[in-house]
């Protein structure tokens, strides 16, 4: 006789039972079990009770009395398991391989996900979380760390190559869509650290370039630093090389924004076959008018396409964003009439007021406000006076929700509103920098200075975020963000049992909350954790910083 844990599925959840059976012959000679008693709805300390007497059950007396049975909290387990799981299913376990440094990146991954920090941060997090007994490794520390993410950048590419593989089956052709961002530094020492355009608008302060690529889902699948003067430009040859010879697709289209794909990328593109789906310019649009290649009556509510000379232009007008723009303009001139009126008012109550100098103050607001174009203020005695073009101001606002896709995509191969839509999805990788950059993952603040650690930082909050995105899609239904529902998980905790000389880490039944998140996951939790014998450690200590 002997206490059983039995797993079973309905649906999309698993639920455990445990019960007291015993197995036995039948007739046939086949094994069969009958069951004695269900335990299900014990306690865990009660479970373990009865496990314990049946294990001796030949001797009691060697347990004496249940009273002296001792238990005390152990490890979080919930967050642990159910990252682990996931990266299994997903293939990085696999990728990053059984190595020692190939475990310590994927707890860098996954502390990632529980509580971002730096790698300091990760070993003490390490002492609270079963990162060794999930993961079965040996304890660390900060310094281990270190040195697996130097393995790590020596790596990469083969990394990124495998996880493309198992995703895509290997297929021999794809669409990627991708951007950069920039992510200002707080130190002055990092190896990329450089002053370039300031995204983050954080004016004075160096910052990295990162360059994501991912597939036409939104998945990443390849991430680059660059030093932070790096016009976005220069980075998209780096990329199509990378899908040309790591990846080795042979029919890649590549999309990204106006800025990104120019004519040097294009001619990147054209010499190994590759295609594009970019946007052009606004000047760009004028100049295509100004030819005779695009009519203003094209632009449309629908989407409207003109060909010439092998490239696709693909024409919308949206009308939500050209009211958005309008209704901007006219908030910029109503503040600046609203100034040149207060600038009036000094005027007359202050004799002695230079006219000269309130004609400058103004003509600066009108700059900073950009109204200049169709605005102009001339000084008539002591009065301002606005003068407003309203044919000026009818050009500018003629291409208002006017955008222009250009693509050598021929139209076998993809209609216009699929070229519109695939320009579209680039919003995922807007989507995955705001999660890698400030939501969640917080690539920054970055806590490293040499290059070969900052190329590991940015794939290891890369790959953090490919198992984010699974969880987005396990959890949708559930009321709460990711990072709600691993903070939920971080709250289960093993129970240790003690009983003389026998102590055993058992993982107790989890409550509906916890429970429906794991089902959610196809997740399933260990019934029992090998002791710890040694700790997670650290060499920098917080209480010496203390003092």
């Amino acid at each position: 006789m002997r206490v059983d844990d039995i797993w079973s599925k309905q649906g999309s959840k698993r639920y455990k039972s445990v019960l007291i059976r015993q197995a036995y012959r039948d007739s046939s000679g086949k094994v069969k079990h009958h069951t004695y008693g269900n335990l299900t709805r014990c306690a865990p300390e009660e479970i373990e009770a009865v496990r314990l007497a049946l294990k001796h059950k030949g001797n009691l007396s060697v347990l004496g009395s249940l009273k002296e049975v001792k238990t005390a909290q152990g490890l979080s387990v919930g967050a642990v398991t159910l990252l682990y799981q996931v990266a299994q299913r997903l293939g990085l376990v696999k990728v990053l391989g059984r190595s020692r440094e190939g475990k310590l990146i994927l707890w860098l991954v996954m502390a990632r996900l529980i509580d971002q920090g730096s790698r300091l941060s990760a070993a003490r997090l390490g002492r609270t979380h079963a990162v060794l007994e999930v993961l079965g490794m040996d304890p660390f520390c900060e310094d281990d760390l270190y040195a697996a993410m130097e393995w790590l950048d020596g790596h990469q590419e083969g990394i990124e190559k495998r996880l493309f593989l198992h995703r895509n089956q290997g297929s021999g052709s794809g669409l990627f869509l991708y951007d950069v961002t920039s992510s200002y530094l707080e130190g002055e020492e990092n190896a990329y650290g450089a002053y370039g355009y300031n995204r983050d608008k954080k004016k004075g302060k160096k910052q990295i370039v990162v360059g994501l690529l991912t597939d036409a889902q939104g998945v990443p699948v390849s991430i680059q630093v660059y030093p932070g003067n790096t016009h976005d430009s220069a980075t998209f040859e780096d990329q199509v090389e990378k899908a040309r010879t790591l990846f080795g697709v042979r029919d890649v289209t590549m999309v990204g924004d106006r800025g990104m794909i120019k004519r040097g990328g294009i001619d990147a593109l054209k010499k190994h076959g590759f295609h594009y789906i970019t946007a052009i310019t606004k000047a760009q649009i004028g100049a295509l008018v100004n030819k005779g290649v695009l009519q203003l009556s094209l632009f449309d509510e629908e989407v409207c396409e003109v060909e010439e000379e092998g490239v696709r232009y693909i024409l919308r007008r949206n009308p939500v964003r050209a009211k958005e723009i309008n209704d901007n303009r006219s908030q910029r001139e109503a503040a600046f009439m609203e100034f040149v009126a207060m600038k009036n008012a000094y005027l007359l109550e202050h004799p002695r007021a230079g006219i000269s100098v309130a004609l400058r103050e103004v003509t600066l607001r009108g700059e900073k406000l950009k109204v200049k174009g169709w605005l102009k203020v001339e000084a008539e005695g002591r009065t301002l006076t606005i003068h407003k073009d309203d044919k000026a101001l009818e050009r500018i606002g003629m291409y208002d929700g006017c955008y222009v896709l250009k693509t050598d995509l021929p139209g076998t191969s993809a209609a216009k509103e699929v070229i519109h839509d695939r320009y579209k999805d680039l919003i995922m990788v807007e989507d995955a920098f705001r999660d890698m950059k400030t939501n969640h993952l917080e690539i920054r603040p970055v806590f490293v200075r040499n290059a070969k650690i900052t190329r590991a930082h940015a794939l290891i909050v890369m790959l953090a975020y490919r198992i984010r995105l699974e969880l987005e899609q396990y959890w949708k239904t559930v009321d709460m963000t990711v990072e709600e529902a691993l903070g939920i998980l971080s709250g289960l905790y093993s129970v240790i049992m003690e009983h003389k000389d026998n102590r055993i880490q058992t993982v107790p039944e989890p409550n509906a909350a916890v429970r429906e998140l794991l089902n959610l996951a196809d997740v399933s939790l260990p019934p029992a954790l090998p002791l710890r014998h040694k700790d997670v450690y650290t060499k920098k200590k917080l209480s010496n910083r203390r003092k």
